[in-house]
């Protein structure tokens, strides 16, 4: 469930996850997801931006976030993003 995420998330990704969970992108019938790759980048110490290629049935899609480590060294979600056709969100007018 998403909600278990909250208190891994900081700022608008639990927003972000919420969203994605809402939409399931990764459902297929019959064919559960599959991660084909992974991948990083430290930006700074205490930032990663990491990819997945994540397969799902015939459709491969990119997920893309970021993780940043605080104060008290506890690793959290700060941006979330799912590459592919999407449509527009309301609050992105």
């Amino acid at each position: 469930p998403v909600h278990s995420m909250l208190r891994h998330t900081v700022g608008r990704a639990y927003d972000e996850l919420a969203h994605l969970a809402e939409r399931g992108p990764l459902r297929t019938r019959g064919t559960a997801p599959v991660v084909r790759d992974i991948g990083y980048f430290e930006p700074r110490p205490g930032a990663l931006e990491v990819f997945a290629r994540i397969g799902a049935g015939d459709q491969l899609r990119a997920m893309a976030f970021r993780l940043e480590q605080g104060r008290d060294l506890r690793w959290r979600c700060t941006a979330v993003e799912l590459g592919g056709p999407r449509g527009r969100r309301a609050d992105e007018d």
